[in-house]
């Protein structure tokens, strides 16, 4: 590294001083290195400086040593401020696809030098992960369900579901669907473990059905949609996600009033985990972000007339 910068300033003095070193330890190394390698490094009596073959090719050794040694110390930096690293982040799959995955694209534009590495799981998955350490944070909707002391909940926006189904749907024309309306239709069931499952349990059991006919399961959101598009399905999804896919306006919210779960989404992390400043600043972006679109979001529900048997479940004030 010395010998390269000795060449590349054209001078001892002036390598030492780009190396913030003094010129007699940079000629003491300079000459330990010859005394080493049996040969001289320079050839004699030029100036500038000039170096042999040898010195020349050891010198091109040096730069990608000193080229190493400052992106070792940009990184070490980067990390410090937050500004470079990885953050890894495991969420609910209908959040991520719908809202979150935004977020992290906002997020890159502003901090280039920072990897996410996203992962999908319910509570119980993401809970498992922040144990093994193998994410920073968990996005995921908890209600009564909370894993515990041991784990920070930061809640970002609140829980609210409604029945889905395609722009132009029948159900839309009906000023006041009725609960026998909605079990006329084909539904879709959602994801194994989703807490959505458990919703569209207690919708049944609010509107007095044994059961519905599900006719699509498994999918993921982009499938759902497609699925809910293309047919006269219904779903149950999170409001948030309508309202993060209402510019495609291929499906929309049927007004018709259902019990809403007792639960919100935020951030889940481990009180005990290790805080990188990367994952730290990631957190603050989504935190800030959800901020600005919690009202949106609310503003655009409250505008739906909602519609029920018995408007035992109006919309939040």
């Amino acid at each position: 590294m010395q010998l390269a910068a000795v060449l590349d300033a054209g001078g001892v003095s002036e390598g030492a001083a780009l190396l913030g070193m003094t010129q007699s330890a940079v000629s003491r190394s300079l000459s330990m290195l010859e005394a080493r390698v049996g040969e001289p490094l320079f050839l004699r009596g030029r100036r500038p400086l000039q170096a042999t073959t040898l010195g020349t090719q050891l010198a091109v050794h040096g730069r990608a040593i000193l080229t190493a040694s400052r992106r070792a110390t940009d990184a070490v930096q980067g990390h410090l401020k937050g500004t470079s690293g990885m953050v890894r982040v495991g969420g609910v799959p209908f959040f991520m696809d719908a809202l979150v995955s935004q977020m992290i694209a906002s997020f890159h534009r502003d901090e280039p030098e920072i990897t996410v590495q996203q992962s999908y799981g319910n509570l119980p998955d993401l809970v498992s992960s922040l144990d093994a350490r193998l994410i920073d944070i968990g996005i995921v909707p908890i209600g009564s369900a909370h894993p515990g002391g041991a784990y920070e909940f930061i809640d970002i926006l609140p829980g609210r579901n409604v029945v889905a189904c395609r722009t132009g749907h029948p159900l839309l024309k009906r000023p006041h669907p009725q609960a026998t309306d909605l079990a006329a239709f084909p539904w879709i069931a959602p994801l194994p473990g989703s807490p959505l499952l458990t919703d569209l349990q207690m919708i049944l059991l609010s509107i007095g059905l044994s059961e519905l006919n599900i006719r699509y399961s498994g999918g993921s959101l982009m499938s759902v949609v497609n699925f809910l598009a293309d047919s006269d399905a219904l779903a149950v999804l999170p409001f948030s996600v309508l309202f993060a896919l209402r510019k495609d306006n291929r499906v929309t919210v049927l007004p018709f009033a259902i019990p809403q779960p007792d639960r919100s989404l935020g951030i889940l992390r481990r009180l005990d985990s290790p805080r990188s400043p990367a994952a730290e600043r990631f957190s603050q972006h989504v935190i800030r972000v959800f901020g600005d679109l919690k009202h949106t979001i609310q503003r655009h529900e409250n505008a739906v007339a909602w519609a029920g048997p018995d408007e035992a479940f109006p919309p939040r004030p």
